[in-house]
């Protein structure tokens, strides 16, 4: 039996709530209440988008795979060409924009599949309720949001097979009276199979909270896997993105007792030099109070040759993201 927070795919896009909808969901008192009954309402927040693909070759080894919060994506091509000069063939991308005015409108993680010619899967994290925060204003072109979508993604130069969202929570940990962003949801991961030469993979797209503590992101962990346990079975695994670990402690990743959790349930932890951080200011975290760890890789029955850190900045001194991207070589399958 699949936990209640397993969400199917459709194939079709995703349609967000009319605006006048928007504004009365923006209008809700922040109650648990509101967001349980808002949530429920949406059906945009139900589901994962995956349209159909006619990729079939499998992947074969050695395999590259890149995990990268790319902070709402203000740059499709650019990071779809830095994914493709890393050789990625399979990517797993968070906080991506679909439809939102900052960054004019488009749907990020879809533009960079199509400039890499793979499949795609999506699905919406958070209905934002507003524009963005003060700082993203200047780069609205438009004084509307055309879906308001802001979400995870998976990508692969391989078809995906039977995707889904798995939430990782139920409550409203972004509605409350104490939180600045008016939005709706929770987070997420956007999970799917794809065939590789040596048999089938199960790839893993998640954002953890960055507002809960260690044992909050222990917990959304320990659902996660659970999740992945009953969907893909003894299938080998890879997790990867931002895990948000050490925020709560000073940057110290190592008191994140999510990989305690993960290491007892047979899994990996890759992210590069130990000593390098994932963080950087941009064009939106401007005055960060110091550079963490973030990102990671959690992997199951997979030979990992190396992993590294690959720079968020373009060739011509643009930020693309506050996040450097996480690379992973796979050698096979175990």
């Amino acid at each position: 039996m699949l936990p209640d927070l397993v969400k199917p795919a459709q194939t079709a896009p995703l349609n967000g709530p009319s605006q006048v909808e928007r504004d009365r969901l923006a209008a809700l008192e922040r109650t648990e209440a509101n967001h349980a009954s808002a949530m429920a309402g949406l059906a945009c927040l139900q589901r994962v988008e995956a349209p159909a693909t006619v990729l079939a070759e499998p992947l074969s080894f050695p395999l590259t795979v890149a995990a990268w919060n790319l902070e709402r994506c203000y740059n499709v091509e650019k990071s779809a060409d830095m994914l493709g000069r890393e050789g990625a063939e399979l990517v797993l991308l968070s906080e991506v924009d679909n439809g939102m005015a900052r960054t004019k409108q488009r749907h990020t993680s879809r533009d960079i599949a199509t400039r890499l010619d793979m499949a795609h899967a999506f699905g919406v994290e958070f209905l934002e309720l507003e524009l963005g925060a003060d700082v993203e204003l200047a780069f609205c072109e438009d004084d509307f949001n055309l879906h308001g979508f802001h979400g995870n993604a998976l990508l692969a130069r391989a078809a995906l097979q039977s995707p889904a969202m798995i939430r990782l929570e139920a409550h409203g940990h972004w509605f409350t009276p104490e939180t600045p962003a008016k939005r709706i949801g929770t987070r997420c991961a956007i999970a799917a199979a794809v065939m590789t030469t040596a048999g089938p993979l199960y790839a893993v797209s998640v954002h953890l909270e960055n507002r809960g503590d260690a044992t909050y992101r222990e917990t959304q962990m320990r659902g996660l896997i659970d999740a992945i346990d009953a969907l893909a079975g003894d299938t080998p695994v890879i997790i990867g993105g931002d895990l948000n670990t050490g925020l709560a402690d000073n940057g110290d990743f190592e008191k994140e007792t999510l990989f305690a959790h993960a290491y007892g349930r047979s899994f990996e932890r890759h992210g590069g030099p130990l000593d390098q951080t994932t963080t950087r200011p941009s064009r939106v975290s401007r005055n960060p109070r110091g550079t963490w760890k973030l990102d990671w890789f959690l992997t199951r029955g997979v030979e990992v040759a190396s992993s590294r850190i690959v720079s968020s900045v373009a060739s011509d001194g643009e930020v693309l993201s506050d996040h450097d991207m996480v690379v992973l070589e796979v050698e096979g399958l175990r």
